[in-house]
């Protein structure tokens, strides 16, 4: 549900989106590591090839996620055990997806160049020094109100307005939250790190003229491996934190939830429909 309301926001933006997902991806790509001409045209493909799967195979099991939704989002009280429920089920569909692109993502890695690696290198230390600037200044009230902010839009994208109240207990979640943007940076550089040295692995691999079978099967394993330390750090000094951190955004959630009237809930049942029925649409459609 999330996963689909903070990429859309709206029922039109919902479809436009989606329709122009693989333009959309390729640039997000390309900006990463700027491909070049004989790059282009075959990432482009794959790209294309992921969506036609994804609109094919995958909308359906989304549609029956939004339907399911908005029956939850209808009880007037909800545990975090079921906050963490529904987390987990995008959860797993994210994975899902992610895995069914590693194959093109490892044919994709093998044919980078030293340059690209430098220029994706680039872009993460741009990246990091944007978060820092949005939600790590000096002054803690100031994050606090980052934070607030980010947390007051994904709310209100899903139950329309909060009143003062539910703003104010907003506000003191964030404010008593185990989330500390300098341990999550650190253990994002990290992982980019990783990154970055399975990729120069690969290409040293390439280099020494590995069999092409075995090099894809070592990119592959090398992407999965990266998946599966963003969604648990193998760091026992981080690992901990993370625990704690989604622990307590179940809660937050749910605590969140259950101050909603009967208006908000409705709303919220309301717009999950819209998102449903958007899906279902598009699965429909011929591509």
């Amino acid at each position: 549900m999330v996963m689909l309301a903070l990429v859309a926001g709206c029922s039109v933006a919902l479809k436009i989106t989606y329709n122009q997902g693989p333009t959309l991806l390729y640039w997000w790509m390309d900006g990463y590591v700027d491909f070049d001409d004989d790059q282009a045209p075959r990432v482009r493909q794959l790209i294309d090839q992921w969506f036609q799967w994804n609109r094919q195979d995958q909308l359906p099991d989304y549609a029956q996620l939004l339907q399911r939704a908005q029956t939850q989002v209808l009880d007037p009280v909800l545990t975090p055990q079921a906050m963490c429920g529904m987390a987990q089920e995008v959860k797993r569909r994210t994975m899902l997806a992610y895995d069914h692109a590693v194959p093109s993502l490892a044919e994709v890695a093998l044919t980078l160049t030293p340059e690209q690696l430098k220029h994706l290198e680039k872009k993460f230390e741009k990246n990091n020094a944007k978060y820092r600037d949005e939600f790590m200044g000096p002054r803690r009230e100031d994050r606090i109100k980052a934070n607030v902010k980010k947390a007051v839009e994904r709310f209100e994208l899903v139950y329309g307005s909060v009143d003062d109240a539910q703003h104010q207990r907003i506000v003191q979640a964030v404010s008593a939250s185990p989330y500390d943007p300098e341990l999550w940076l650190a253990e994002r550089r990290l992982v980019q790190q990783e990154v970055l040295q399975a990729l120069r692995q690969l290409q040293a691999a390439k280099a020494a003229r590995a069999e092409p079978a075995a090099l894809l099967g070592q990119a592959q394993a090398a992407l999965r491996q990266v998946a599966q330390h963003v969604e648990q750090s193998p760091r026992e000094a981080y690992r901990p934190q993370q625990q704690r951190v989604w622990d307590y955004n179940c809660a937050f959630a749910a605590q969140v939830h259950n101050t909603m009237s009967p208006a908000q809930r409705q709303y919220a049942q309301r717009k999950l429909k819209r998102w449903e029925d958007d899906v279902r649409a598009l699965n429909a459609a011929p591509r």
